[in-house]
């Protein structure tokens, strides 16, 4: 199995800022629950994206670990915005031109414009090392943290550190 080439000019970025990262190639996986068959192979955290759009159309990309619970209809509370849903697989790939199921925030070098603002659980980023998707779901590529940081600073994007534990639940009312 090989990369595709689009995946090229995301290995490029990362080594020209002196990002060393490792990559494992696997069988395509779709779902947090398929990729659960990496994890043992592949040390570090593993991660969810969720590309989410609020009442008013600005964009979010929310990473967290893959077992952290997120309740879409409770987090817009959590952000300070309306209502969010998920971004359509058209928007998806217009923005950060991805699929869905590659997910991935490496795709926000695709996001000139930077229309998404990026959400990063704090306990994932208490973590050494993390792994996502490299542009594609038939690979993983682990990162240390402090160099994912290091890249989306590179790329200018809105970065917002959260404590996302009770994202899964409902705010607590005033």
């Amino acid at each position: 199995m090989t990369l595709p080439a689009h995946t090229d000019s995301l290995f490029a970025c990362l080594a020209g800022l002196g990002i060393e990262t490792s990559t494992v190639e696997h069988p395509a996986v779709f779902t947090v629950e398929e990729a659960k068959a990496t994890h043992d192979t592949i040390p570090g955290v593993h991660c969810k994206n969720l590309f989410l759009k609020d009442a008013k159309g600005a964009l979010f990309l929310v990473v967290c670990p893959h077992d952290r619970d997120i309740a879409v209809n409770h987090l817009h509370k959590h952000l300070g915005c309306k209502r969010l849903s998920f971004g359509k697989p058209d928007l998806l790939m217009e923005v950060l031109r991805v699929e869905p199921g590659s997910v991935t925030p490496f795709a926000l070098i695709h996001d000139a414009e930077r229309r998404v603002t990026v959400i990063l659980d704090s306990a994932m980023m208490a973590a050494p090392v993390a792994n996502y998707h490299p542009l594609v779901n038939t690979a993983t590529t682990s990162i240390r943290t402090a160099d994912l940081r290091l890249f989306l600073d590179s790329l200018g994007h809105e970065v917002r550190d959260m404590d996302l534990t009770a994202a899964g639940a409902a705010p607590p009312t005033p």
